[in-house]
């Protein structure tokens, strides 16, 4: 029902930003809640950051609060992660889901799109 395709990740330098986009098809964009996850090797898949269907209320995980932003424009089907200060533990696979509500819980997002790798050097 819905397509998501993530782009905009990368290799870049400890302290360096990065943006990344998650554009969606499909059923009707502000239905949906959207979140963006992270999968590292070895580990599972967590959560990063998460915003309502209008836009209006986001949440973060610790450890990327203050440093990632994450926003959505409708009119464009997209929802972007603004990555600022980045770390070598933020080297992982990220991927766009979306979820009927604004939650952090994986178990609650349904659609997912195939990643794309983001990789910080130190």
């Amino acid at each position: 029902q819905v397509q998501l395709i993530e782009s905009g990740g990368g290799l870049v330098q400890a302290g360096s930003s990065l943006k990344l986009s998650c554009a969606a098809s499909g059923r009707i964009f502000t239905t949906y809640a959207m979140g963006w996850f992270r999968q590292a090797p070895g580990k599972e898949r967590e959560p990063v950051a998460a915003i309502s269907g209008t836009g209006i209320t986001t949440r973060y995980a610790d450890s990327v609060k203050g440093r990632f932003t994450i926003s959505r424009d409708n009119a464009k089907n997209t929802v972007y992660l603004q990555m600022n200060s980045l770390k070598p533990e933020d080297t992982a696979v990220y991927y766009c889901a979306t979820a009927p509500l604004l939650t952090l819980d994986t178990r609650q997002y349904h659609y997912w799109g195939q990643g794309t790798q983001v990789t910080v050097s130190s």
